[in-house]
């Protein structure tokens, strides 16, 4: 969370940050509890990353790339679904044989997200977007993670102006949720 450079490497990075983590999903034994604490830290990543695309990315997208309104609007969708299924995930120990298959579910909905947006939606961004628009852009969504829920919210707002007014307030929550829980951390 936090990378520098502008709005496309911050996101490309993140999205490797996340296919790490679902890796070391991959690589553990079906009900070890490591599997938990794994999908926590991704859906915290991809919570805080989500949010912060759609505070600043997708409005981009929408009056800078041509087409960028439905461009946009699929991209909210993608978030959307994989929104719900963290949410079923977050009521499953690793232990429950919905775990298994809803994580299968979420590394498909993500990487299927991922690779439209680095082979279609950044191109386009890029293509269309002066440097400096996305270096700033890249400033913008750095500071949204920081402030974003980490928990996913699938009632809450996906446009703005309704999704910058109440993301910092729910992320202020999340966090200290996090904090006394000591959720997405390994417990001894």
């Amino acid at each position: 969370m936090g990378h520098g450079g502008n709005v496309i490497d911050e996101l490309v990075t993140d999205h490797r940050e996340v296919e790490e983590l679902f890796g070391r999903i991959e690589a553990l034994p079906s009900g070890d509890k490591d599997r938990k604490v794994y999908a926590e830290q991704v859906t915290m990543e991809l919570v805080r990353h989500s949010v912060a695309e759609e505070e600043y990315l997708y409005p981009a997208v929408r009056e800078h790339v041509a087409g960028g309104d439905a461009i946009a609007d699929r991209e909210i969708d993608d978030h959307s679904k994989a929104e719900r299924i963290m949410k079923d995930l977050e009521g499953c120990d690793a232990g429950d044989p919905e775990f298994d298959r809803l994580c299968q579910m979420l590394m498909a909905e993500v990487r299927s997200h991922i690779a439209d947006e680095e082979q279609n939606l950044f191109p386009k961004l890029r293509a269309a977007c002066p440097p400096q628009a996305l270096d700033d852009l890249g400033d913008k969504v750095r500071m949204a993670k920081k402030m974003a829920p980490t928990r996913p919210h699938p009632s809450a707002p996906d446009k703005p102006p309704a999704n910058k007014l109440l993301a910092p307030g729910a992320g202020l929550v999340d966090r200290m949720r996090d904090a006394l829980s000591g959720r997405g951390k390994k417990k001894d």
